[in-house]
């Protein structure tokens, strides 16, 4: 547990996403999902600040978001603010090395929330998960606006630079994965933080959360996984 006034840090283990790149593309999710939906890839930015912001729906989506959203998909290197109660035992060690650190998402600390405004002033790839939790079911569940306010901050600090805020739909046909169940991942279209730049602090984080609500609806509610498309992601 950090103390108050400790910073936090992530950084990202090269040989370890050496050996775990291939064997989560080739293996793991190949033997674990029958079929995995990936679109919307060519919407993340290739360079420059951004957050990708996902539902949360399974532990499964801190293994799935790296290898449809991550190095190979995008040739971006992926950090994680991840719950502090998923922050713990085999998946936390492995997402402490890679790029993870941990928020309570109760009552969040400065130190989260600075230590994601460095990475975006950084140029980095940032996921935040802006529900907060894991929900089970298929409806956007109302989000947080501690996004808006982390990518407004970053903003201010980078006048030459757009920061973006991606919305991501993580789904899945079971409520818990089990093995067999198919996934699919939609990747909206970027939201341009500059644009929100009249009114106060609290406005704009007030609009710019309920737009990016807004979005993660548009791609996540009234889909279903079409059976006939099956795709896994590749070096390529």
């Amino acid at each position: 547990m950090l103390r108050p006034n400790e910073s936090l840090s992530s950084r990202i283990s090269p040989w370890l996403a050496r050996i775990l790149y291939p064997l989560g593309t080739y293996f793991i999710l190949p033997l674990f999902f029958n079929r995995l939906e990936v679109r919307g890839q060519e919407n993340i930015p290739r360079t420059g600040p951004v957050i990708l912001a996902p539902t949360h729906r399974s532990r499964w989506d801190a293994i799935v978001m790296p290898f449809t959203t991550g190095k190979w998909a995008s040739g971006r290197d992926l950090h994680y603010m991840i719950s502090s109660n998923e922050y713990k035992g085999i998946q936390g060690w492995f997402m402490k090395r890679l790029g993870g650190f941990p928020v309570d998402t109760q009552r969040p600390s400065i130190s989260s929330f600075r230590h994601s405004i460095n990475l975006l002033r950084r140029g980095e790839a940032l996921v935040i998960f802006p529900e907060g939790d894991i929900f089970r079911d298929d409806k956007v569940q109302p989000i947080k606006s501690g996004v808006a306010r982390i990518a407004l901050d970053a903003q201010s600090h980078l006048p030459q630079e757009e920061v973006q805020i991606v919305p991501v739909s993580l789904s899945y046909s079971q409520p818990y994965p089990t093995w067999g169940c198919n996934v699919r991942v939609t990747i909206g279209e970027p939201i341009a933080v500059s644009s929100y730049n009249s009114d106060s602090m609290r406005k704009r984080a007030k609009r710019l959360t309920a737009d990016l609500e807004s979005a993660l609806r548009e791609v996540h509610e009234g889909e279903s996984i079409p059976e006939e498309q099956y795709w896994m992601p590749s070096a390529s």
